[in-house]
């Protein structure tokens, strides 16, 4: 049997909405910037990857380890 880690899946679950808020909020103030492409370029490449690393925490809660 194994035992699901519920701290993961529920972080994993937070930290897209976080990422979505910070680029939303980038997207914001990116007007402001002096180079607004290669801002949301790398605003967009920091967000794609928290959202990869929740999908993988949500994977490895679930699956849990054994107990």
């Amino acid at each position: 049997m194994r035992r699901k880690n519920w701290r993961a899946v529920i972080v994993g679950f937070v930290l897209p909405v976080l990422a979505l808020g910070f680029y939303f909020f980038m997207l914001s103030s990116a007007s402001n910037s002096t180079d607004p492409v290669g801002l949301m370029q790398t605003v967009g490449t920091v967000t794609g990857a928290v959202v990869g690393i929740s999908l993988v925490l949500i994977l490895i809660g679930l699956i849990g380890k054994k107990v």
